[in-house]
């Protein structure tokens, strides 16, 4: 028997169908059809950023735990640009404001936040530097985001490589 993967007990997030009495409109679900799970307006937005200032990064590696937004290997830094529902910014606030299907989301939201603990800690393992941000954040505040890289990656240059003073 394998090991658990988690060192928590895993949130079970029960199916969403009809039988399990959870609904949705027709207008909803066309809504939530539309909604990606890579190349977001905020995600885009960091990127054309950073590819401006000449950083340049890997997006949505296979190979990696959570598959990050951008991945920048030369300084072992993994990027994400979390969602803010879907990684429940604000959560103990927001969860109690649901009113549709709450069994269904809380359990939902708690899990991806469970889940992303769990890829920080294995990309930590790996010995990456794990930034998450908030999309309303990046859409707000890009410069700040792009500022909070380029700080690291100046950080991370100055501990590789040695300097010499004459």
């Amino acid at each position: 028997m394998d090991p658990k993967p988690y060192p928590e007990e895993t949130i079970q997030v029960p199916r969403f169908e009809e039988s399990a009495g959870f609904y949705t409109t027709a207008k909803r679900s066309s809504n939530m059809s539309k909604i990606r799970a890579k190349n977001s307006l905020p995600e885009l937005k960091l990127r054309k950023a950073l590819w401006a200032k000449c950083i340049r990064f890997r997006i949505h590696p296979d190979n990696f735990p959570g598959k990050p937004d951008l991945i920048i290997n030369k300084y072992r830094l993994a990027i994400f640009v979390d969602g803010d529902f879907w990684h429940g910014y604000n959560w103990e606030e927001k969860k109690t404001t649901l009113k549709t299907n709450s069994k269904f989301w809380i359990p939902k939201i708690e899990r991806n936040m469970q889940r992303d603990r769990h890829i920080n800690e294995q990309l930590n393992a790996k010995g990456y530097t794990v930034m998450r941000f908030w999309e309303h954040d990046v859409k707000e505040n890009l410069g700040n985001y792009v500022n909070q890289v380029l700080l690291y990656i100046e950080a991370a240059r100055s501990a590789v490589i040695p300097r010499f003073d004459g």
